[in-house]
């Protein structure tokens, strides 16, 4: 390999430099999964609260109304009811739908990171190997550089 030990660590930093941006992708999803679940949250207590005000309101006008107001009545409040269900259920499958949904793409980044790091984890392997590589070949040159000359003979002094 011709490439010079700066331009490798050049490499490895912009290696870094890519799984930088990993955990600000990941706190973004985070972020906005909180952010829906409060947004479902208050949505739903929205509903409650309406619902709740319905059903009072309609009690109060069924009590002061004649038997045909409360038939009447009656005849709204089951049409309500269906309807609210109907709208209940609706809002259920959408919640599924978004919820699967949700699922479906946290699934996509988590793989999506886990190839990416696993591809980068497999380039500073080979990045590794090649550095180890050199440096068994450079002690190797050092190690033939000294068998070859000539040694001095040492004397004990004692």
């Amino acid at each position: 390999m011709d490439v010079t030990l700066e331009r490798r660590v050049e490499i490895l930093e912009e290696n870094m430099e890519q799984l930088r941006d990993v955990p600000a992708r990941l706190s973004a999803v985070e972020s906005q999964i909180v952010q829906l679940r409060g947004d479902m949250q208050t949505g739903f207590s929205a509903l409650r609260d309406e619902v709740r005000a319905g059903d009072e309101s309609l009690r109060v006008e069924m009590r002061s109304c004649e038997d045909r107001l409360r038939t009447e009545m009656r005849e709204g409040h089951d049409m309500l009811r269906v309807e609210m269900r109907e709208l209940n259920d609706e809002t259920r499958r959408e919640m599924r739908e978004l919820n699967d949904e949700t699922r479906r793409e946290m699934r996509e980044l988590n793989d999506e990171t886990r190839r990416e790091m696993v591809r980068l984890n497999d380039e500073t392997k080979v990045h590794m190997r090649v550095l180890h590589e050199e440096l068994i070949s450079r002690l190797a040159l050092l190690q033939e550089g000294r068998s070859t000359s000539p040694r001095k003979s040492r004397r004990k002094t004692r």
